[in-house]
C-alpha cells in the first residue's frame, strides 16, 4: 500500500517513512505545500500523512484541494497543532483521522492500518477468496490455512491486486503503486514480471489456484470468487 508523508520536519519524515516502509508500506514524502500539490495531482495514494503547519502553506489548504478535486485518497492529520477547532475542522473538510504530535510510530502505523482497511477492503481484517487468505493485520497468507512465505514485495503486490481484483492492472501502473520514488527512471520493468512469476509460483506450490492471469499486451489480472 502506498502512502505519501507530507511533512517538512525532515527528522520526523525520515522516520516516519523507515518505520512504515518496515511495516510493508511504500512511502513518498513532500516537504511542502507545493511539493506535495504536484505529487497528488500526478499519483494516487492509499493514505496521505498530512501535517497541518507546513513553511509554503496550509495543510487543511491542502486537504480542500484533495477533496475538490475529487481524489479517493485517504487522509490522516498529523499535527502538533492539537486544537479542538482544527481537529473538527480536518474531520469536517474529509479526513479519514486526526493524531496529534507527539505519536508513537506503532499508533500511527495502526491507524494508517485501519484507514486503508476501511477504504480498500471494508473494514475486514481478513481477506478469503476460496482456499486463499489474508490476514491483513498480521501480514500473513495462507493457503487451505497453511502459511505461504512471502517476500514483502510479493504481499504488497498481492494486496494490490486483491484491492483491484478484476480489473486489469498494468506494469506501469504496479511499478508507481509498489515502488514509487524508488523507481528512479527505470529503463523497464522486467523486474515486475520476475516478481509477479514469483509470487504465482508460491502460491501454486502451497496448493493454491492461479489466480494471477497475463492479459496480453496490457498487463495482469487477479481473478477470484
Amino acid at each position: 500500500m502506498k502512502l505519501l508523508i507530507v511533512e517538512d520536519e525532515k527528522i520526523l519524515s525520515d522516520s516516519i517513512a523507515s518505520y512504515l516502509r518496515h511495516e510493508n508500506f511504500t512511502c513518498e514524502t513532500a516537504s511542502g505545500f507545493s511539493e506535495a500539490v504536484e505529487k497528488i495531482e500526478l499519483f494516487n495514494y492509499d493514505c496521505i500523512l498530512l501535517d497541518i503547519s507546513l513553511q509554503d502553506g496550509n495543510g487543511l489548504d491542502l486537504l480542500k484541494e484533495i477533496k475538490a478535486n475529487n481524489k479517493m485518497d485517504g487522509v490522516l492529520i498529523i499535527s502538533a497543532r492539537n486544537s479542538l477547532s482544527d481537529k473538527i475542522t480536518g474531520l469536517t473538510l474529509g479526513a479519514d483521522d486526526y493524531l496529534p504530535k507527539p505519536f508513537h510510530l506503532s499508533e500511527l502505523s495502526a491507524r494508517v492500518a485501519a484507514i486503508i482497511r476501511r477504504r480498500n477492503f471494508g473494514g475486514n481484517n481478513t481477506l478469503r477468496f476460496n482456499e486463499l487468505s489474508i490476514d491483513l493485520q498480521a501480514k500473513a497468507v495462507f493457503i487451505s490455512g497453511k502459511l505461504v512465505e512471502l517476500t514483502r514485495k510479493e504481499y504488497q503486490l498481492l494486496l494490490y491486486f486483491t484491492y483491484n481484483k478484476g480489473r486489469v492492472v498494468s506494469k506501469n501502473a504496479i511499478a508507481e503503486h509498489l515502488w514509487g520514488d524508488e523507481m528512479g527512471g527505470a529503463a523497464n520493468y522486467d523486474f515486475i514480471y520476475t516478481h509477479i512469476k514469483n509470487l504465482r509460483r508460491k502460491l501454486m506450490d502451497s496448493g493454491g489456484e492461479d489466480y494471477i492471469q497475463s492479459v496480453y499486451g496490457m498487463g495482469y489480472k487477479f481473478t477470484a470468487s
